[in-house]
């Protein structure tokens, strides 16, 4: 851990907390929206939607941006988008508007403050940070139980309008969080020169006149695809190809309760302020279990069945959802929120856990870029279709049937893809014959020193990683 930053991961926190909670949170203004706009559910869900998706897929431009500005300003770049987003969308006279302002303006905002902070504690922590991670993680389940009861109470107080621009005024808070995000300074030693300020060699004054002729369009894009996206992974590792799927289906329906859960219990007569505390409780589950589930699953017994673990997580997780359809009262869905957060802790601790266990760690940014991709898809139409199901049927439990199916299939066609793979493994490994499993995964360097963050590559990569590289990380 860096001198002075014992504390560096309390900003993260915050950051998750007004980021990756914030889409679910919508839910609380969803009938309002419909009523003002005279849009359908399938038209309405598609704010969160959006919101959602771009939050994930903004990871290519958020990398360029970190690794021109680094992740200080970025974060509190994002933290002016996702404000001015949401104070605009207050404005908004058509539904078509509010895609625009909320969903891709706030999701983008989103994008450029949740991936940096969690970048950084990369940088901060070098012996504590799995510790600092499963702190960090804690910030998704601080929002869920703090903004529902917010939203609620501005939208009691102020309408919708009013909310979505006091809610772009809390969002100017990541701002903050960025600035607190000191940049760490490499030591000073001694007789050590500050700045160098003779003139360059002969060759790296050649290389730097090469270098500045620009590039076609084709060939940068390219060069992004290849440094972002790991599309050899996908096509040579078959633990990888099985585990992006096996996500991107999940995340079909994965999210989509926490999106209808407020409109289902009010559609059956329930208080908006006791549908919103439902959220909460989520929350607060979330908050109690993610922290020792983190450092659990570092524990040596669980090396190698990370992958099992996760899948049966999400086999409860989805089957979870059938437990709304039992009934809409207070004490049923009490039980519901409960099993889903425990389950959705396991899921959250250890979705990227396993993504390091079957790739190289030199390639784990780009692995994660292309599933982060993946992922967004999914997260788009999820919330859509549900609504349409819900325009056709009449009824929202029909969108938890569905998302209980989605999930549970998902994680059955992890464990079964894994199990098959590993005994194909065994079977090799007896034959003589090569594994399919990835090297070994190579430790990170520490603190890159410097006052500009960027990106930490592995020992194994240090020749090939390019000098101004950047990555960026998403979670759950």
């Amino acid at each position: 851990m860096a001198v002075g930053a014992g504390w560096c991961w309390l900003p993260t926190i915050l950051v998750l907390a007004l980021t990756l909670a914030f889409p679910s949170c919508v839910g609380i203004f969803y009938t309002d929206l419909q009523n003002e706009f005279h849009a359908t559910n399938s038209e309405t869900s598609w704010v969160p939607s959006i919101m959602t998706s771009v939050l994930h897929a903004g990871g290519p431009f958020c990398s360029v941006l970190v690794e021109k500005l680094g992740c200080r300003a970025t974060v509190m770049l994002g933290g002016v988008l996702s404000g001015l987003g949401m104070a605009a969308s207050s404005f908004t006279q058509s539904i078509g508007e509010l895609y625009i302002t909320a969903g891709v303006i706030t999701g983008l905002g989103f994008c450029f403050s949740f991936q940096p902070a969690v970048t950084i504690l990369g940088h901060y922590f070098v012996r504590r940070r799995a510790f600092a991670n499963a702190m960090s993680s804690t910030g998704t389940a601080l929002g869920l139980c703090t903004l529902p009861v917010l939203g609620n109470y501005l939208h009691t107080e102020l309408g919708w309008r009013g909310s979505f621009l006091v809610l772009g005024a809390v969002l100017l808070n990541c701002c903050v969080c960025g600035a607190v995000m000191r940049p760490l300074q490499p030591p000073k030693h001694r007789g050590q020169p500050l700045m160098n300020h003779g003139p360059p060699p002969p060759e790296e004054e050649g290389v730097k006149k090469k270098k500045s002729w620009p590039r076609t369009i084709w060939s940068f894009l390219v060069a992004s695809m290849r440094k972002h996206m790991a599309f050899d992974q996908f096509l040579n590792n078959s633990r990888y190809c099985v585990y992006s799927i096996g996500i991107t289906w999940m995340m079909l329906g994965f999210v989509v309760p926490l999106v209808y859960l407020v409109p289902y219990a009010t559609a059956n007569n329930m208080e908006q302020g006791r549908a919103a505390l439902l959220l909460s409780i989520l929350g607060i589950v979330n908050i109690v279990v993610r922290p020792p589930f983190g450092i659990i699953f570092n524990m040596p017994w669980f090396k190698g069945r990370h992958i099992y673990v996760f899948s049966s997580a999400l086999l409860v997780n989805g089957l979870s959802n059938s437990i709304c359809c039992i009934g809409p009262s207070f004490n049923v869905l009490i039980s519901y929120v409960v099993v889903y957060g425990l389950s959705m802790s396991v899921v959250g601790s250890l979705m990227f856990t396993v993504l390091m266990d079957i790739v190289e760690m030199s390639r784990f940014p780009s692995a994660l870029g292309l599933l982060a991709i993946m992922e967004s898809i999914t997260l788009l139409i999820g919330p859509p279709l549900a609504g349409v199901l819900v325009d056709r049927t009449g009824q929202y439990y029909h969108v938890f049937f569905a998302c209980s199916a989605v999930v549970a299939s998902s994680a059955v066609f992890l464990i079964v893809s894994f199990y098959w793979l590993d005994k194909r493994d065994r079977k090799w490994s007896q034959q003589g014959q090569p594994s399919a499993l990835p090297e070994p995964a190579r430790p990170a360097l520490d603190i890159v020193p410097g006052c500009q963050y960027s990106s930490v590559p592995t020992e194994g990569d240090r020749d090939k990683a390019s000098a101004n590289g950047a990555e960026y990380i998403t979670s759950v």
